[in-house]
């Protein structure tokens, strides 16, 4: 699985109705197949428990507060899961907001991941570069 943070600037419970409309779910998991998503809250302990604190501050910095939840989606290794990723968070930060991935340090608008905007020559989402830059000889 490969996952993605997103820390949208709706509140929770506007997201947890979008998240409703978007796909099949119940006790606050969802699924499509290709998606498996679930609120992490770090009042429960678990958004921010295995982070690193610089990404946690790189998070503060963009948002302008610390989040107390955030919407995580693990992306089905069987599929590229990109369009789906990418189609899903465009409806779950349209009102503004980041997403993190697996792939960078860098906090991704929606913007930027529609434009295909690249930091260090990696774009959004993107394990083929990340794999090629990290585990090509």
């Amino acid at each position: 699985m490969r996952t993605v943070f997103a820390f949208p600037t709706s509140s929770l419970a506007v997201t947890t109705e979008l998240l409703d409309r978007m796909m099949p779910g119940r006790n606050g998991q969802w699924t499509d197949g290709n998606l498996f998503v679930s609120l992490a809250d770090e009042q429960e302990g678990y958004l921010f428990s295995d982070w690193e604190p610089d990404d946690i501050r790189r998070i503060e910095s963009v948002l302008g507060y610390r989040p107390t939840w955030a919407v995580q989606a693990d992306v089905s290794g069987r599929v590229d899961g990109t369009p789906e990723i990418r189609d899903f968070l465009g409806r779950v930060l349209e009102d503004g907001g980041v997403a993190v991935d697996d792939y960078s340090d860098h906090c991704w608008t929606l913007q930027e991941i529609e434009s295909g905007f690249t930091i260090e020559g990696l774009g959004f989402f993107d394990f083929r570069g990340h794999y090629e830059r990290h585990y090509q000889p």
